[in-house]
C-alpha cells in the first residue's frame, strides 16, 4: 500500500526535561505513568525498557522492516544539530520508564486528586537542565542518501529484508527546528526538504511553528486582529509541579523561555480536514454503499450515498469508533482507542432508501434466544436442517419455533432468507405483545401538553400572542403514521406564572373553560375528561382559547414564576390519561416565586466546573417512569441556571432550545421554525433501550440524553430521530477473530399512533490481533464525537485541568502506540499519523476550544450548561458540524450549476477582503463580507448599492428575484434541511465589533480565549508523542 509521508524535526518548544512538572523518566523512578480513559483504571502504556530495542512489537507479530514500499513520499532533511553536540552521541533526553509492575492498577481512576499527575522529581536546576538538553539533541533524519539496510531498527536480524506486512498508509510532518536567525514576518520559504523515494527535489519545506518570545508580544510586520489583545501563548516550561503545558491553554503568569523565533509551519502543509472530507465524496459520493461485509468502513457523515441494508444496520443507525475490535484487553489498552458505538436509533432515512421493515409474529412475539435474550437476526446460525439454531452472541443452541420452521439450502441458509427481514437486514422492527406493554395493557397514543408561561414579560414581549397564533396552524402537521388520515396524538393546554390554569377544551363546550391550580406545592391535575382532546373534534374550542390567552392576560403585572411544579402538572396529567407524551413549555425566567424547585440567582464563576446539578429536584424519576419527555424553550434576558433547569430535559430525551434577549421581529423565524420542526418530529415515545454484544465484551458507558436506572437498560421518556446514544465497550475476554465482535441494539417503544414495537439494529465488526487493523479502520468523527461527550460528562465531576490533560494525553498515546508499533521507522523528529486519524488532531483541538472545555469566567455559565447539554446526545454528523464548521466563498457561487462551491479551512488565512464568506456550526450562520466586496454581489443579495450601506440588524436576507439571491438561499436551505436546530442569520462586516463571535469560529486559529492555533496545538502533541517514545 502507498504512504503518503509528511516529515519534519521538533519543534523548539519540545519539554525539557525535569522543567514543567515533567521528569527526566517521565514520573519518579519506580512508578508506572499516571495516565488514563476516563475512569479506566487499568489502561496501560508500556515504553520500552532501557537497553531493549525499540522495535520489540508485542503478540509475537514481526515489526515492519526495511525501507517503506515504493511510492512512499517522505519529506525529510538532512542533519540539523539544534546546539553544539559530539558527533555520534546519542540523544539521552529520557530514558524510557521502567516496565509497569503487575501488581495493582498502574494508573490511579480519574476520581484520584491527590497525587498530581506527573510529580516533578528534578534534581538539577532547570536552566542546567535545558543546556543539557539543547547540547544533547541532535536530531537525525533519513536523507536521501541512506540505504535502505540502514533504516532497518536495530534489533532486527537481517533476514527480515524479504517480505514485508502491508503497512496502513499514513501521513509523516516534519517540525523542523527553527533557523538561528528571526526570518522576516512573511517569510514562508522553508527548509528545502528532499523526499528519499524517489529522488525529485521538492522545494516546498515545511516550516516550523513560532513559539512567541515573552518580551515581544506580537510579531514584527503582523498588526493584531481588530479588537484583539495580543495573547502570548504559554509555550515550554512551566513552574515546576505544574503539569501538561498545552499551549495557551491557561493564559497566567507561567514563566517562558526566551528563544530563537522560527519559521512558521505551512498550513497547507498539514492535513486538512476539508481535503479528508473532499476525497471521501470524491471516492464514495453518489455510490451505493451496500452493507454487506462484517467490519467494513463506511463512507464519511460528510459523503451523499445511497446506503443499501444487506445485513448490517445502516451507518445513519450506527456507527463506531473502529470497525476492527482489537482482540484482546491489553492489546485495547496499549492503542488506547476508544471502543465505542453512536446508536441513532431513529434516524432519518432519506426517501431514496427502504425505510424499516415491521415484522409480525402475532401473539407468540418476537423470536428470542433463551439464554441471552438476543432477537433473531442475520448473525443466527441454522443448524440440524433448519429445526434449531445456535445464537451468534452466547453461542446457546435454541430450538426453532415450529410456525417459523424452514429447510435450509445447499450452503445451510434458509430457503426463506431474503424473504423475511429478520434474517437477511440489520435494521427492521417487531411489533411487541403485551409481555412488552406497561401493566401489560396495550399503549394509548402518546398527548402533546403545552404549558406557556405567562408572565408580565412574555406577554409583553409578544412572546405569548406569537406562540397561540402559531399553534392554531401548527396543531393541524401533528405527526402520523404513514397510512393514517389524521394524528393520533391528543393535546392539551396549561397556563402559569405563580400559580397553574388548566383548559377544559372538551368539544362539546361553546367556549372553554379555565380551572385555577394555586396549592403548588401539592400539584393535582383537576380535570380529567376535556383536558387532553383530539384536535380535528375539539377544533373550534382550541382555537378559541388560543386566541383568548393573549387577552385574558393582557393586564398581568405578575413577574415571578414558577417551574417544577408546572413539570409535575404535566407528568401528572399523563399520567392520570395514562399515556406518554411530550410537554411543551416556554420560560422566560430564573423560578423564584415560593414553590418546589424554586432557584436563586448563583451565577457566580466560582462555581465553574463544580458539581451544579445537585441542586435541582425536579420530578425527573417520575418523569422518565411515566413516559413523560419535557422540551423546554427559554427565551432568558438573563441567568436562568439552565444547568438546573434543563436537567430534566436531558435526562428525559427531550430538547433545549435557548432564544438570549428574544426579539419578536428579529428572532421568532428562529424559534417558530424550531417548534414547527419539534412537534412534527417522528419520535419513540416511553422507549427502553438495551445493547447487547457478543461473549468477549460489553457496553460498560452510556452518553446521551438517558436515563439509567440500572447498568443495561438505557431509558428515555422520548427518543426522536436527532437523539444519539453513544456507548463505550469493554473486553471481558479474548475475541475470536473468526466471529468478530457482534453488536445488537434493541428499543422497545411506544409509535406515535400508540403501537408498542421494537426497534432492532445489527453491527458485526472484526477483530484482530494486529494493531494496525484497528487503526486502518477508525473513523476521526466517531472518536470525536465519544470524546467530546464523555468530557462533557466528566467535568462534572473532575477538575476541568485534568479532563483536558487527558484529552490531550490520550490523543497523544494513540498517535504514539500507532508510531511504535505500526509504523515504518524513522526519525523522531517525525510527526507519524495513520491515516484514518490523520485529521484527529484539529477536531481534538477544537474540542479544547469549545466554549464547555474553556473555562474562562467570560463565558456565561449558561451559555456552557446549554452547549454541553446539546452536544450529549448529538450524532455523528451534528458533532462533526459543530466542532469543525463549514466554510463557504459565496462570491465563488456557480450561478449556472446547482454545484455549492468547495469549503473551506476555517482559518482567517482563508478570508479575503474582496469576499464574501458563509459559516455554519449547526447552531449559529454567519455571512462575513469583506470591505472590498464586489457591489454587484452586495446588490444581488442586500438590494443595497455598497458595503457601507448594508445592515448588521437583518437576520434574514430579503427575497430578491435574482440568480445571486436565489442561490444563496437555496444553499442556506440545503444546509439547514439536515440540521435539528434552526440557525439564525448573523451578517458580519469586516473589521466590525461582531466579527469578534465570527472569529471564535475559524476554529484552526487561536482563539481569543487562549485556545492553541492548529499548528501549535499539532506540535504540543507532537512534543507529547516524542516523550512518551523516549
Amino acid at each position: 500500500m502507498s504512504q503518503q509521508g509528511y516529515v519534519a524535526a521538533p519543534p523548539y518548544s519540545q519539554s525539557q526535561p525535569g522543567i514543567g512538572g515533567f521528569s527526566a523518566g517521565f514520573g519518579p523512578p519506580n512508578s508506572s505513568l499516571h495516565y488514563g480513559h476516563y475512569g479506566d483504571p487499568n489502561s496501560s502504556y508500556s515504553a520500552p525498557q532501557p537497553g531493549v530495542s525499540k522495535s520489540t512489537v508485542p503478540f509475537g507479530s514481526s515489526a515492519p522492516a526495511g525501507p517503506p514500499p515504493p511510492g512512499t513520499h517522505q519529506f525529510s532533511q538532512t542533519n540539523f544539530q539544534n546546539g553544539p553536540s559530539t558527533p555520534g552521541q546519542q540523544p539521552h533526553r529520557f530514558q524510557g520508564p521502567p516496565p509497569p509492575s503487575s501488581t495493582g492498577p498502574s494508573y490511579p481512576p480519574y476520581s484520584h486528586q491527590s497525587q498530581p499527575a506527573y510529580p516533578n522529581t528534578a534534581s538539577t536546576s532547570p536552566t542546567a537542565q535545558l543546556a543539557n538538553q539543547l547540547n544533547s539533541m541532535q536530531i537525525n533524519s533519513y536523507g536521501p542518501g541512506t540505504t535502505p539496510s540502514s533504516r532497518m531498527s536495530s534489533g532486527h536480524p537481517a533476514s527480515f529484508q524479504g517480505p514485508q506486512l502491508p503497512l496502513p498508509t499514513q501521513q509523516q510532518i516534519a517540525l523542523p527546528p527553527g533557523s538561528q536567525v528571526p526570518p522576516p514576518a512573511n517569510n514562508v520559504n522553508g527548509l528545502c526538504a528532499q523526499p528519499s523515494l524517489p529522488p525529485v527535489a521538492r522545494q516546498d519545506g515545511i516550516p516550523g511553528p513560532v513559539p512567541p518570545d515573552p518580551n515581544l508580544q506580537q510579531l514584527s510586520g503582523q498588526p493584531p486582529g481588530p479588537g484583539y489583545h495580543p495573547q502570548p501563548a504559554n509555550y515550554g516550561p512551566q513552574m515546576a509541579g505544574s503539569q501538561l503545558s498545552y499551549p495557551g491553554a491557561f493564559p497566567g503568569g507561567l514563566a517562558q523561555l526566551p528563544g530563537p523565533q522560527q519559521k512558521k509551519l505551512d498550513p497547507d502543509s498539514i492535513p486538512s480536514p476539508i481535503q479528508v472530507i473532499e476525497n471521501d465524496k470524491a471516492s464514495r459520493g453518489g455510490q451505493i454503499y451496500a452493507t454487506n461485509t462484517r467490519g467494513q468502513v463506511p463512507p464519511l457523515v460528510t459523503t451523499d450515498c445511497v446506503i443499501q441494508d444487506q445485513g448490517h444496520a445502516s451507518p445513519r443507525y450506527i456507527r463506531c469508533t473502529t470497525y476492527c475490535f482489537p482482540s484482546s484487553s491489553d492489546m485495547a489498552k496499549q492503542a488506547r482507542i476508544p471502543l465505542a458505538a453512536v446508536i441513532q436509533p431513529f434516524a432519518i432515512v432519506p426517501p431514496n432508501e427502504t425505510p424499516l421493515y415491521v415484522v409480525n409474529h402475532g401473539e407468540t412475539g418476537p423470536i428470542r434466544c433463551n439464554r441471552c435474550k438476543a432477537y433473531m437476526c442475520p448473525f443466527m446460525q441454522f443448524i440440524e436442517g433448519g429445526r434449531r439454531y445456535q445464537c451468534g452472541f452466547c453461542s446457546c443452541i435454541n430450538d426453532v419455533p415450529p410456525f417459523f420452521f424452514q429447510h435450509l439450502d445447499h450452503i445451510g441458509r434458509r430457503v426463506d432468507h431474503y424473504e423475511r427481514p429478520e434474517l437477511s437486514l440489520g435494521s427492521y422492527e417487531y411489533v411487541a405483545t403485551l409481555d412488552y406493554c406497561r401493566n401489560n395493557k396495550p399503549p394509548k397514543p402518546p398527548a402533546y401538553i403545552f404549558m406557556i408561561d405567562v408572565s408580565y414579560r412574555n406577554i409583553n414581549s409578544g412572546l405569548v400572542k406569537l406562540i397561540c397564533d402559531e399553534l392554531k396552524t401548527l396543531l393541524d402537521k401533528l405527526p402520523r403514521e404513514e397510512q393514517e388520515e389524521s394524528s393520533a396524538i391528543r393535546v392539551g393546554f396549561v397556563t402559569y406564572n405563580k400559580v397553574l390554569h388548566f383548559f377544559n377544551v372538551k368539544s362539546s363546550l361553546a367556549q372553554p373553560q379555565m380551572m385555577v391550580v394555586s396549592d403548588v406545592g401539592e400539584v393535582f391535575v383537576p380535570l380529567l375528561d376535556g383536558f387532553l382532546v383530539n384536535f380535528q373534534e375539539s377544533r373550534s374550542v382550541v382555537i378559541n382559547l388560543l386566541d383568548q390567552i393573549p387577552e385574558m392576560f393582557a393586564d398581568t403585572n405578575e413577574s415571578e414564576t414558577i417551574f417544577a411544579p408546572v413539570i409535575q402538572a404535566g407528568m401528572e396529567a399523563l399520567k392520570a390519561a395514562e399515556c406518554a407524551g411530550k410537554l411543551f413549555i416556554f420560560h422566560s425566567s430564573l423560578p423564584t416565586a415560593e414553590a418546589p424547585g424554586k432557584l436563586r440567582n448563583r451565577d457566580d464563576k466560582k462555581l465553574l466546573n463544580t458539581d451544579k446539578e445537585k441542586v435541582f429536584s425536579t420530578p425527573t424519576r417520575d418523569c422518565v417512569a411515566n413516559g413523560c419527555c419535557v422540551n423546554l424553550f427559554l427565551f432568558p434576558n438573563q441567568y436562568v441556571d439552565v444547568a438546573s433547569m434543563g436537567l430534566v430535559t436531558m435526562y428525559t430525551g427531550g430538547t433545549l432550545y435557548k432564544y438570549n434577549n428574544f426579539q419578536l421581529d428579529a428572532d421568532s423565524p428562529q424559534f417558530l421554525s424550531d417548534l414547527r420542526k419539534d412537534v412534527e418530529k417522528k419520535t419513540g415515545f416511553d422507549a427502553i433501550m438495551r445493547v447487547r454484544t457478543s461473549t468477549g465484551f460489553r457496553a460498560t458507558d452510556f452518553f446521551g440524553a438517558i436515563y439509567m436506572n440500572n447498568t443495561t437498560d438505557v431509558e428515555m421518556a422520548a427518543v426522536d430521530c436527532d437523539k444519539a446514544v453513544t456507548v463505550e465497550f469493554k473486553h471481558d475476554d479474548k475475541l475470536n477473530e473468526d466471529s468478530g465482535a457482534l453488536i445488537q441494539c434493541a428499543v422497545l417503544y411506544t409509535s406515535i399512533s400508540g403501537q408498542r414495537r421494537l426497534r432492532i439494529h445489527n453491527i458485526g465488526l472484526n477483530c484482530s490481533s494486529q494493531l494496525a487493523d484497528v487503526y486502518k479502520t477508525c473513523e476521526t468523527d466517531a472518536l470525536t464525537n465519544f470524546f467530546a461527550k464523555s468530557a462533557f460528562k466528566a467535568i462534572l465531576s473532575q477538575p476541568l485541568k485534568m479532563v483536558r490533560e487527558i484529552l490531550v494525553n490520550q490523543t497523544a498515546h494513540m498517535l504514539a502506540c500507532y508510531r511504535k508499533n505500526c509504523a515504518s521507522p524513522s526519525a523522531v523528529s517525525q510527526l507519524i499519523l495513520p491515516d484514518a486519524m490523520k485529521v484527529l488532531p484539529v477536531y481534538v483541538n477544537c474540542l479544547l476550544k469549545s466554549c464547555v472545555l474553556v473555562g474562562r469566567p467570560e463565558i456565561p455559565t449558561d451559555e456552557r450548561a446549554y452547549h454541553r447539554q446539546l452536544v450529549m446526545s448529538m450524532g455523528v454528523a451534528d458533532t462533526q458540524l459543530f466542532f469543525y464548521p463549514r466554510l463557504l466563498p459565496i462570491h465563488s457561487l456557480d450561478l449556472k450549476g446547482d454545484t455549492v462551491p468547495g469549503a473551506l479551512r476555517c482559518s482567517e488565512e482563508r478570508l479575503s477582503e474582496g469576499g464574501a464568506f458563509l459559516l455554519a456550526n449547526g447552531l449559529s450562520m454567519f455571512l462575513w463580507l469583506g470591505v472590498s466586496t464586489p457591489p454587484e454581489l452586495i446588490q444581488g443579495l442586500f438590494n443595497v448599492p455598497s458595503f457601507a450601506h448594508i445592515s448588521t440588524e437583518a437576520t434574514s436576507l430579503p427575497d430578491l428575484d435574482n440568480p445571486f439571491s436565489k442561490k444563496l438561499k437555496s444553499i442556506l436551505e440545503h444546509i439547514q434541511s439536515r440540521k435539528p436546530y434552526t440557525m439564525k442569520l448573523i451578517i458580519v462586516k469586516q473589521r466590525e465589533q461582531p466579527e469578534m463571535l465570527f472569529r471564535q469560529f475559524l476554529v484552526e486559529d487561536k482563539s481569543i480565549y487562549g485556545g492553541a492555533s492548529y499548528v501549535d496545538f499539532l506540535c504540543c502533541v507532537h512534543k507529547e508523542i516524542c516523550q512518551l517514545l523516549s
